[in-house]
């Protein structure tokens, strides 16, 4: 019993390592990923006191680079990919398919992790209003002033409705290690907005509402049958070890054990709210 206490205290060590840790390096290899794809897609208009307005082309498909966002005050400098799915903002902040996106007129909004896969939203509470946020698209630069900071609950997705105005709204969880509530910051955009190209009539909130940004069930079968997997390869280092010699056992076991063990523990995050 006390190894078996012993054993299950480390694997969820293990597993927080790899949410705080191995996380962002996933993250970091999709960013340069999506840095070039947005590079490749086209110069982009040198920046201008005011946007110069541009023809938008049609909804981007989701999992393409579609904006560069910074935010100098906390230090954050990512590209932004389409989809606020599980696979998506794995990659970086993600823009909610059904909005404009940032710079065209109405409420672009954009959701991103707070302690895992980068934490690209981790110090999001400390903007208050009168702080920049940049954003670089094809259509060209623009800047925006945050005006409105709140918390409201999971489930409440109107915080991504459609406003009067043009305005950039950027979502997470909160408090950090924690998916209780939804930390919203809300900017309006400085000078003219962008044309907006005409988009499927998809409701944000029904977007919102079918991703519910809490993880995909799917992953529940996964994540079972590796962690059966995973107590196999253990259980089978074990026996080696009593059969034969138990350190040597134990080391040739080691690797496959970790192998499998970094499948179960990926099945498991996507359990997780998408933006946690």
């Amino acid at each position: 019993m006390g190894r078996t206490m012993v054993g299950g205290g480390l694997l969820v060590l293990l597993f927080v390592a790899y949410q705080l840790g191995g996380t962002g390096l996933q993250e970091a290899r999709a960013q340069r990923n999506l840095r070039r794809q947005f590079a490749a897609s086209g110069p982009v208009p040198a920046p201008a006191p005011a946007p110069v307005p541009a023809v938008a082309a049609g909804p981007p498909p989701t999992g393409a680079a579609v904006a560069v966002l910074r935010i100098p005050k906390i230090g954050l400098d990512k590209a932004v990919v389409e989809g606020v799915g599980v696979t998506d903002l794995r990659k970086g902040p993600g823009h909610y398919p059904g909005t404009p996106l940032p710079g065209q007129a109405g409420n672009a909004a954009i959701a991103g992790h707070r302690t895992t896969y980068g934490a690209p939203f981790y110090r999001l509470d400390e903007l208050a209003p009168g702080d920049e946020l940049l954003v670089t698209t094809r259509q060209g630069s623009f800047r925006y002033r945050v005006d409105r900071r709140e918390i409201v609950r999971p489930d409440d997705v109107g915080v991504v409705g459609p406003t009067a105005g043009s305005r950039l709204t950027l979502t997470t969880c909160n408090p950090r290690f924690s998916a209780r509530q939804r930390l919203v910051v809300s900017a309006a955009l400085v000078g003219d907005p962008a044309q907006s190209a005409p988009r499927p009539p998809t409701p944000p909130t029904s977007v919102v509402a079918s991703e519910a940004l809490g993880g995909s069930r799917g992953a529940r079968v996964p994540s079972l049958l590796w962690g059966l997997a995973a107590t196999a390869v253990a259980l089978g280092a074990w026996a080696a070890g009593r059969a034969w010699r138990p350190w040597p056992a134990y080391l040739l076991g080691l690797l496959p054990f970790l192998a499998v063990l970094y499948v179960f523990f990926e099945n498991v995050s996507r359990l997780l709210p998408t933006n946690f």
